[in-house]
């Protein structure tokens, strides 16, 4: 098993933590990473754009004139395509961009996105994360001991105190150790962990 330091919010050591080589120091496979994206981002499309066709424009029940004798061509409505204001023929329709994964490919993938972050040495590993109060300044000064500013924070659980102070920075994002993903951990340069968030995804993803 790897061995990655722990630090306090200070950058001071406290300990070592052994971690899993299944969860941080597997194969990195970049398919899998790929589609686990590609997955994620389709389903957050809406798919909701949509055109009407000649059925569904008002107006246009009355035959615009006669069919004979006028010298135009014969017309049924002037909701057809082919008027101003008619139909859409070919237009989109609400669809849904959703496919299926397998929950051991989303799985495997999340493994692969969180081993790319320690391989590449882009992982920290905190003890905890407390402040005082809600402030934006402190947090920053966290991440400024540890020069890391494009940073996606795990915590263990609801902290009110870390998660609003970190809302207002650019670039950087708290999220709870049930929500992680990989998007978002490819998305971000940096990682931090708490020793706590750390167990409850080497848990949740074991092999």
């Amino acid at each position: 098993m790897a061995t990655v330091p722990v630090f306090d919010i200070n950058k001071n050591k406290v300990s070592d933590l052994e971690i899993s080589d299944d969860l941080f120091n597997t194969d990195v496979k970049e398919y899998l990473i790929h589609q686990m994206v590609r997955y994620q981002r389709a389903s957050w499309r809406q798919g909701t754009a949509k055109t009407k066709t000649r059925s569904e424009v008002s107006g246009g029940g009355k035959k615009p004139y006669r069919q004979k004798g006028t010298g135009n061509a014969r017309q049924g409505t002037i909701r057809a395509p082919h008027f101003v204001g008619g139909g859409s023929v070919f237009g989109p329709k609400p669809r849904d961009y959703q496919f299926k994964l397998n929950r051991k490919v989303k799985k495997a993938a999340l493994r692969c996105a969180l081993s790319a972050r320690f391989k590449e040495d882009r992982m920290t590993v905190l003890s905890a994360i407390e402040l005082e109060k809600i402030s934006t300044k402190m947090f920053a000064e966290v991440l400024k001991r540890f020069d890391i500013d494009n940073v996606l924070v795990v915590i263990e659980e609801a902290n009110p105190l870390v998660e609003l102070s970190a809302r207002n920075l650019p670039a950087v994002k708290v999220l709870r150790a049930e929500g992680v993903n990989v998007y978002d951990l490819m998305k971000h340069r940096h990682l931090v962990l708490t020793q706590g968030a750390v167990s409850q995804l080497e848990g949740a993803l074991q092999i």
